[in-house]
């Protein structure tokens, strides 16, 4: 009897732990999402637009694939995907935790071991690579944000030194099942966990790059949170 009520007492420590946990996350997270990071940001005219997709869930960067400041084809390659096409004029890229990337295809697919590993640093790092024949639509789940080029630039850079290398200082495809015609994954640095998702990511490199977006973005909505809305469709003004 005593051994079980330390089991009950254990468990409801345990409990109240990870809901107090979880309340402190997405605390934090709403906090810091509406916390700006550069009050002063403003678009560029004529200057390079760059764009914020989500698919719900995880936020891509989608950036001209050819451009004088960055060619992407001489990073990544086109022809690593199952169709490769010349008319790929836009590349979209998010960084993420390998495992959750190959083998997780579909939500139905996540096992419990894979979200784990993913959640506290015990698997590596993939980016996934996905080429566009045109720009993504502003929306609801996509901004557009037209940046001056030193801006573009250390975007860019921020993007790169992502990338994992090898001895040629070659990007590294991963030879894996994509999830389309059109993607690739590539090996990448760092390690995924609840603090630094795929989100984290993606808002720490529009930060690096001096686009305004919240101090701590866990969420595809707390990227989004300062990023220019989109146009309003013309048959809603009146």
């Amino acid at each position: 009897m005593i051994y079980l009520r330390f089991g009950f007492r254990l468990l409801r420590r345990i409990v109240s732990g990870v809901f107090i946990f979880l309340f402190l996350y997405f605390t934090a997270a709403v906090v810091l999402m509406h916390t700006p990071s550069h009050t002063g940001f403003k678009e560029s005219p004529g200057g390079i637009p760059i764009y914020v997709l989500s698919n719900g869930v995880h936020a891509d960067l989608v950036f001209p694939a050819r451009h004088e400041t960055m060619n992407w084809t001489t990073i990544v390659s086109p022809a690593h995907v199952l169709r490769p096409d010349t008319a790929f004029q836009y590349v979209a890229m998010g960084w993420g935790d390998k495992g959750f990337y190959l083998n997780t295809p579909t939500w139905a697919d996540l096992k419990t071991s894979t979200a784990m590993n993913a959640a506290f640093w015990l698997s590596t790092s993939a980016m996934h690579v996905t080429w566009r024949k045109a720009a993504p639509i502003p929306g609801a789940k996509c901004r557009r944000v037209v940046i001056s080029a030193e801006q573009y630039k250390r975007l860019c850079a921020f993007v790169l030194q992502t990338f994992e290398r090898d001895s040629t200082n070659s990007t590294m495809h991963i030879h894996a099942k994509p999830y389309g015609y059109t993607d690739a994954f590539y090996e990448a640095k760092g390690r995924y966990n609840l603090f630094k998702t795929c989100n984290v990511w993606a808002g720490n490199a529009l930060r690096d790059a001096g686009i305004n977006t919240g101090l701590w973005t866990p969420l595809d909505e707390s990227v989004f949170h300062f990023l220019p809305e989109p146009p309003a469709p013309a048959n809603s003004i009146r």
